[in-house]
């Protein structure tokens, strides 16, 4: 059977011409002007993608998306309109429409965003057989090697913290922010001594959480080994930091998911489970003397000797952002929690089609991260008045702990970003 797509608009014009397009494409099209009827083609029908119109004569088009998700909530629906705003954007995309055009369409922007939603929809079901391995060893207690220091043992000193690792096994499932793909992971324990650790689904390749398998830092955080790439793991390890995680083993395929941009889902996935202190000691490595990574324009990121694990960022941005300072110390989970872990990750409408070119950012749904557009943010309220500086604390808190043990040290950053933090890493390892 043909993919089929049905075109949902008042215009006649705007009906002829892109069932035109699809077909010679090879589609096949369903056409009509009322959105009750089309809710009852989808329904009799079930096409593979949807062109819906924001304003129809007898339904608005946001209704019709509604009642068409009803029907099935993995429905790829693309949204048109010829005079939109941001506004009907965001909110369209929200209630789950997988893509927003403006009218009129070109030939390509037509075969375009159909390729995308069908790449989408298939996205969206994740493999059977891949669900059925998570589940079925989320709670299998697996042995894996111990890492070896990577930095001086003169600077590795025990604690009066226990090692920690998690009550049972978890499964969490969502979206990859930049592959754009519906992604999972199963969480499982670790015995003591053995550390964190990655698995890369479905070729079982492990990746130790350490800076020797960093392979990019591009707006996220990048492990890979033997041909097998991780994608955005500071998120998740900013939770595990905080919440004193020193044994996990993570099973993920291809990206771990972004769930709402923050590390919030993380820490509600971990305190779900439960926590198990370990019969041996937390070690943490101590920075005893001051490191520094420099860049172009002022960019600099500093950590310096100290009692405990802190975090300065200051960042200036022009308008909406402007000059933000955040300056955190992990005393307590507790206060990671609150202030840092609800920081979502960010994006400038700017910056979007350099992101896509380098196949990145294809997961962002308009509530998984902040979209800054010239003048404001375009589609969230923000939680804090320094969610952006915020959120740099909590990816510098992710990144620094892929040395394979939490440091103990005074962070300072200004203008920095995921590629100076794993620098700053490996400025340390090469002291050793």
């Amino acid at each position: 059977m043909p993919t089929t797509v049905l075109i949902v608009d008042d215009e006649p014009g705007i009906l002829t011409t892109l069932a035109g397009v699809l077909s010679d494409e090879g589609y096949a099209t369903l056409a009509t002007g009322s959105g009750e009827a089309a809710v009852e083609l989808y329904r009799e029908r079930q096409p593979d993608v949807v062109f819906l119109d924001v304003w129809l004569p007898d339904r608005d088009g946001l209704e019709t998306l509604q009642a068409i998700r009803e029907l099935d909530p993995t429905a790829a629906v693309i949204m048109m309109s010829g005079h939109g705003t941001a506004s009907t954007a965001v909110k369209a995309i929200k209630m789950g429409a997988f893509d927003y055009v403006e009218k009129p369409l070109s030939y390509n922007d037509a075969v375009d965003a159909v390729s995308g939603a069908l790449e989408y929809r298939e996205s969206v079901c994740l493999d059977s057989s891949l669900l059925a391995s998570l589940e079925r060893t989320k709670t299998k207690l697996e042995a894996v090697p111990e890492l070896e220091p990577p930095a001086p043992l003169s600077i590795l000193r025990p604690t009066d913290a226990p090692q920690r690792t998690l009550a049972e096994g978890a499964v969490l499932y969502g979206l990859g922010l930049h592959s754009g793909r519906r992604t999972g992971m199963t969480l499982q324990p670790l015995a003591a001594d053995s550390g964190i650790h990655f698995v890369s689904l479905p070729t079982s390749t492990y990746l130790p959480a350490h800076v020797d398998f960093v392979a990019e830092t591009d707006y996220a955080t990048t492990l890979s080994r033997d041909g097998q790439a991780i994608r955005t793991v500071e998120h998740l390890l900013s939770a595990l930091r905080a919440s004193g995680v020193t044994n996990l083993l993570i099973k993920v395929h291809g990206e771990i998911p972004v769930l709402d941009g923050s590390a919030l889902g993380f820490c509600e996935a971990l305190e779900g489970v439960g926590f198990v202190e370990q019969d041996r000691p937390r070690r943490e490595l101590v920075i005893d003397r001051v490191y520094e990574v420099a860049g172009e324009g002022g960019k600099r990121l500093t950590i310096e000797p100290a009692d405990e694990f802190s975090v300065r960022y200051e960042m200036s941005y022009p308008p909406p952002v402007g000059d933000q300072v955040c300056d955190f110390t992990l005393s307590s989970y507790e206060d990671y929690r609150r202030e840092i872990a609800p920081a979502r990750t960010f994006g400038f409408m700017r910056d979007l089609g350099m992101m896509s070119e380098l196949g990145l950012g294809s997961g962002g749904r308009l509530d998984n991260f902040i979209l800054v557009g010239e003048d404001d943010v375009v589609n969230t309220e923000l939680r804090f008045a320094d969610e952006f500086a915020r959120h740099k604390v909590l990816d510098v808190i992710g990144d620094l702990y892929l040395l394979g043990y939490p440091l103990r040290g005074r962070v300072v950053a200004r203008l920095t970003g995921h590629k100076a933090n794993i620098a700053l890493l490996r400025e340390i390892a090469a002291a050793g």
